[in-house]
């Protein structure tokens, strides 16, 4: 069994989700297509939607870190209940082979800054990732295999 890091819903064999896994010593985070080999380890987030994707993706950029606590409420039984599994041993895992939908890249200090002085600037990156969701998800739907959509966007020099 499989929930969300956002909302804490169940995921079912046929639903379209979606894996983030950070790299923190680059400041990276790439989104992947699913796979249940990789959602057990630790490091990966399942996210059920788009829309919670852009969620998780905004509290990484914010806060340089994919651990989402805000979605813990009353009907959460603690962190057995949260992962809903046993995850893999700590560690490293392999994304190697798991279809890539996207990677964030950010500079920390300049991130700092222009979340300050100009917050709205990151609204681009945003929509392209929400851009390469929807074509993922269509691809999916329709049966066919999406090819990776490469999404960029630079915040303006503050």
């Amino acid at each position: 069994m499989n929930v969300c890091a956002i909302c804490g819903e169940e995921r079912s064999a046929n639903d379209i989700w979606f894996l983030l896994a950070e790299n923190r010593w680059e400041d990276k985070l790439r989104v992947l297509h699913w796979t249940d080999r990789l959602a057990a380890h630790n490091g990966i987030q399942p996210v059920c939607s788009p829309a919670h994707v852009r969620e998780l993706v905004v509290h990484w950029m914010t806060t340089g870190s994919l651990d989402y606590p805000f979605a813990r409420t009353s009907f959460w039984a603690g962190p057995a209940r949260r992962y809903g599994r046993t995850r893999a041993a700590k560690g490293v895992a392999d994304i190697s082979a798991v279809q890539q939908i996207g990677e964030l890249a950010v500079h920390r200090e300049s991130m700092e800054r222009v979340l300050v002085e100009s917050p709205q600037s990151l609204k681009a990156i945003l929509d392209a990732l929400l851009e390469g969701l929807r074509h993922a998800t269509a691809a999916t739907e329709a049966g066919a295999q999406s090819k990776d959509v490469a999404f960029c966007a630079l915040a303006p020099e503050v």
